[in-house]
């Protein structure tokens, strides 16, 4: 798990902040709440000044903690981004983490 981002929850129910990584720095970033179309849409869309590059749903976790689950899409990544922003020691951290490749890939006969 790598936290690539710190936010700042504001009072008019957006995030503020910025993401860094290696190859990632995004110095604005802002999530901010839509209205929701259908059940399964994301409850906030993630924005660098004008342009939309994610969303994030809330989530409660296992130990019953409010999370965003977040993807991050852009046309220089190889593939989405998919995030978590939560609280740690009282700072709203975006993290991330290498999925698990075993567990996507489907088993062959071979294996």
């Amino acid at each position: 798990m790598a936290i690539i981002g710190t936010f700042t929850a504001n009072a008019n129910g957006t995030f503020s902040g910025s993401i860094r990584s290696l190859s990632l720095n995004v110095r604005t970033v802002q999530f901010r709440p839509v209205d929701k179309t259908s059940p399964k849409g994301p409850d906030f869309r993630v924005y660098s000044g004008a342009a939309e590059f994610g969303a994030a749903w809330k989530k409660v976790s296992r130990d019953n903690k409010d999370y965003l689950s977040v993807t991050l899409d852009d046309p220089s990544f190889t593939e989405e981004m998919n995030a978590a922003l939560v609280v740690i020691d009282g700072v709203h951290s975006l993290v991330w983490s290498r999925p698990d490749d075993k567990k996507a890939k489907p088993a062959t006969e071979t294996e």
